[in-house]
């Protein structure tokens, strides 16, 4: 079995290696909301159109988690905000000068500004008068609803409500993908938007004037690595095709074929760059189809994940739980601190790897191997501990050694209690892979992001059900698995 287990983990490494060695020269990395995905592909296939080698790592999380994939060298370049970073990454630093310490630069402007709002619905205007911001802070029964991004920002609600005196009952922080069915179906009066939102006009908002200019611009920039253009001339060249080229009302025009019509990112990416090109050739497919595509293209990633995750697991926490049984101390401490890896939130975990290992498929390996570890440990030492002491003494003096006993009774013995632990790590590690697409690592979790992003439940059950189908598949597996390793004197015959 250990045996299988080193050949597994050595033919996965080695596929993740290859994988790796030819990564492409440019990584485009991209926010989670509609837009960053198209200027991110735009870039994408700027650089592939001008001869260079170019991936798009999708939905990478917010602010932070991508800049600090740049800042590693993760990837090589993302879409941004002016404001955002003068706001959010630098506060009070000279934006060129802190980029350049850093070893980043920043594009020109691509054209437009895609600033922060407020909005409510027209009707709500009407009936209270409300054209901007000042006239909220007569109404405090309204109820705001803000992206969790901007509740936490210096740029966002805590001065915003300062500036201009805002004290609402209730206030909420939502994925800003949910926030126009918020408050479309009446459970939200107040959401902040993006100007070039696509749904301000689907929903029938009322975008309320910053009166008092609190926001700063949002001119959209590139930030790439300051060796980028030495690197891939390729990218020079995009760039140059790029800047100052969108306009507001073109990418506001993008954004809608994407969010209301169902329009593949890469195919609106494809119609801005080649007017002739139709846009619609990717118009939404059905959810059968949809998940067909998600198992051939996101399959083999997700179950690489899982394989290699869970072999690592065992390799480490069935010694581990043997420990644990035999040294009672040392069991404490080893069974403690496989709990307390358990008790992190999985986005936290992957968050905090991502400045030791940056993003994709190594720093999500190492969460599912932590993740992976305490059902393994703990059903070992249970196993082990639930052998009756006269079978242990009838080894003993028939003449085993330490070892002999431990690989040719007690093991054998906890069998059982062992595979149930791999099968626990290995169903956990199904689930928890889905997560690890947030930090690129690719998988049935990366149409779940884009469906989030969109607020789109057909595309969201294309990467859920591919993940519950693998979780039954594995559960069958070790069913044949209890039937090759576990005695049959032990196996259960109910």
């Amino acid at each position: 079995m250990s045996r299988a287990l080193f050949a597994a983990v050595f033919v996965a490494i080695s596929s993740i290696s290859t994988a790796l060695s030819a990564a492409p020269s440019v990584k485009v990395g991209s926010k989670r909301f509609v837009e960053s995905y198209i200027l991110a592909e735009i870039v994408t296939q700027l650089v592939r159109a001008e001869g260079g080698a170019a991936e798009h790592e999708q939905g990478l999380g917010g602010t932070a988690v991508v800049f600090r994939a740049l800042e590693d060298g993760a990837i090589d370049v993302y879409p941004e905000y002016t404001g955002t970073l003068t706001e959010a990454v630098f506060k009070d630093e000279a934006l060129a000068d802190a980029l350049s310490r850093r070893g980043l630069a920043i594009s020109k402007p691509l054209g437009f500004e895609n600033t922060y709002a407020l909005a409510v619905t027209q009707k709500e205007a009407a009936a209270l008068g409300l054209s901007k911001l000042s006239d909220l802070a007569a109404h405090p029964e309204l109820r705001v609803t803000l992206s969790h991004e901007l509740m936490g920002r210096r740029d966002g609600w805590p001065g915003l409500a300062e500036r201009y005196g805002l004290k609402p009952a209730t206030l909420t922080a939502i994925d800003h993908a949910l926030a126009y069915e918020a408050i479309a179906k009446g459970s939200a009066d107040v959401i902040d938007v993006y100007t070039t939102d696509a749904k301000i006009a689907r929903f029938g908002l009322t975008v309320l004037d910053d009166d008092r200019r609190f926001f700063p611009r949002y001119d959209a920039v590139l930030v790439y690595r300051a060796d980028l253009p030495g690197r891939s001339a390729a990218f020079t060249r995009a760039l140059a095709r790029l800047e100052g080229k969108l306009d507001a009302r073109t990418m506001q025009e993008l954004n809608a074929r994407a969010d209301l019509d169902g329009v593949g990112f890469a195919s609106v990416a494809a119609g801005w760059i080649d007017q002739r090109k139709s846009a619609r050739g990717d118009a939404r497919r059905g959810i059968v189809a949809g998940t067909l595509d998600v198992i051939a293209r996101h399959g083999p990633r997700h179950v690489l994940l899982v394989l290699v995750a869970v072999a690592l697991s065992t390799l480490v926490g069935v010694p581990l739980g043997v420990l644990a049984h035999g040294r009672r101390r040392l069991g404490a401490v080893v069974l403690g601190g496989a709990g307390i890896v358990q008790t992190i939130p999985s986005l936290a975990l992957f968050c905090f790897l991502i400045p030791l290992f940056g993003i994709g498929v190594v720093p999500a390996l190492v969460a599912l191997f932590l993740y992976g570890l305490l059902p393994i440990v703990r059903n070992t030492h249970a196993g082990l501990a639930s052998i009756p002491d006269d079978l242990r003494e009838a080894a003993v003096a028939i003449g085993l050694t330490r070892s002999e006993r431990l690989r040719e009774v007690e093991l054998p013995l906890a069998s059982r209690t062992i595979v149930a632990g791999i099968k626990t790590s290995a169903v956990v590690a199904v689930g928890t892979a889905t997560i690890a697409a947030f930090i690129g690592a690719g998988g049935f979790g990366e149409p779940i992001s884009t469906g989030l992003s969109l607020n789109d439940v057909p595309m969201i059950l294309e990467g859920a059900i591919p993940a519950a189908g693998l979780a039954l598949v594995v559960e069958a597996l070790f069913g044949f698995l209890e039937r090759a390793i576990v005695p049959k004197g032990l196996r259960d015959t109910t």
